[in-house]
């Protein structure tokens, strides 16, 4: 049976997404940023707009959540969240890429993120590492940079212990290695024949000191 040492990463990103669209001030396209505040418009129909600015002028763009809508049809946590200007879930949103791509032209994204390690099971005499990945909101970073950056080696290495069957993941796919990441991902590395797994390995995979 296979010694592991299971650990958790979560990543956030930094910045979110940023739609290009038509600026009223600029005259041109332009990348607009969130605000981080809702317009809400409460009546006999329900109308909630993420305001947005343009980084060049400021020009604000209100960008539908939704429009004419009843109180039935919002769940009830979605309208405390808006009603409040819930910062927790106007920072989910402002990644909602479909939401984006759905009334912009062109959407920036951006790879720079954070990364907190934690391990979740260690066990003496350890021989493989089961990475788990968690991401609350969706980011661009693909799955062998991510591994490569954070593990120290090569994207090349990597592959080719892919290739050997000796870094899997679930799920899987032959170029799943070239695919965003996506949160519950596990990833599992056969170390047996690494001989520095307790003094190389476990501080890059758990997060602490070389």
């Amino acid at each position: 049976m296979c010694k592991t040492l299971r650990v958790r990463w979560t990543i956030t990103p930094k910045t979110a997404p940023q739609p290009w669209i038509a600026c009223g001030g600029c005259g041109g396209l332009r990348a607009f940023r969130s605000s981080g505040k809702i317009r809400f418009a409460n009546g006999r129909k329900l109308d909630a707009w993420l305001i947005y600015k343009c980084l060049i002028c400021e020009t604000t763009w209100n960008r539908p959540i939704f429009e004419r809508r009843t109180i039935r049809d919002i769940d009830p946590l979605t309208l405390d969240a808006l009603q409040s200007n819930d910062p927790d879930w106007i920072r989910a949103e402002t990644f909602n890429l479909d939401g984006l791509r759905r009334k912009a032209q062109r959407v920036d994204e951006f790879g720079e993120f954070d990364i907190a390690k934690e391990i979740r099971h260690e066990i003496a005499g350890w021989t493989h590492l089961e990475i788990e990945l968690t991401a609350q909101f969706a980011t661009n970073i693909r799955l062998d940079r991510l591994l490569a950056g954070e593990l120290k080696m090569s994207r090349s290495r990597l592959q080719a212990l892919h290739d050997q069957g000796l870094c899997r993941t679930d799920p899987g796919g032959a170029d799943i290695m070239r695919r965003r990441i996506r949160s519950g991902t596990l990833v599992t590395i056969d170390l047996v024949m690494e001989a520095e797994r307790e003094r190389l390995w476990k501080p890059l995979a758990a997060g602490g000191p070389l």
